[in-house]
């Protein structure tokens, strides 16, 4: 079994906005395999299916971005998954528009969502799905910057991305972390 989370943060307010692109690829996934999202267990809004013959939960946590990692280690200890079992989907404005990365592990790289799973579930050792929503201009300030929407010309790139996230999580799923990497990378 593998769990798939999308961060991001609950409520009207944040929908569309760039730190929830975790939550718009959870949708986007759901969407394609035909999963419902709608259990609340664990401080999450989940469903359960399955994507390529193989038994998923997605996720998107109901804590704020900061404490994702108080609903994840729930989910990880109640199912007994293993952390190669976990795949996280979220923001990185280290990448343009459109991009994503996958990594098999690794530090936080100053994503507080991130952070907080890494400290609740005591390891690093866990799938990513970075997205890209590009970098911080200058003049604004960073949490303005991740809650803020994408202007409508990047939505395009957006949907791209989004899309390309999915079929990731189809390759990691069907393979391993390191096929994905080498085709999406």
């Amino acid at each position: 079994m593998y769990i798939i989370v999308g961060l991001g943060n609950p409520g009207d307010k944040y929908v569309a906005t760039r730190h929830n692109i975790g939550f718009d690829t959870i949708t986007g996934i759901a969407d394609k395999y035909k999963i419902n999202i709608n259990i609340a267990e664990h401080k999450a809004l989940c469903g359960k299916g399955f994507i390529e013959g193989q038994k998923v939960l997605l996720a998107k946590p109901l804590t704020y971005m900061n404490l994702s990692g108080e609903s994840i280690v729930q989910l990880v200890n109640y199912y007994k998954i293993e952390p190669h079992e976990l795949i996280v989907i979220y923001d990185d404005i280290s990448l343009e528009p459109g991009k994503i990365r996958i990594r098999k592990k690794g530090s936080a790289g100053g994503h507080n969502g991130i952070k907080s799973i890494i400290s609740c579930l005591g390891t690093q050792e866990f799938t990513r799905i970075k997205v890209g929503v590009g970098e911080k201009p200058k003049e604004w300030d960073l949490a303005d910057y991740v809650l803020s929407r994408f202007p409508k010309e990047t939505e395009p790139l957006i949907r791209d991305a989004i899309s390309e996230a999915t079929e990731a999580v189809s390759d990691i799923i069907l393979h391993d972390v390191e096929y994905a990497m080498n085709r999406h990378n």
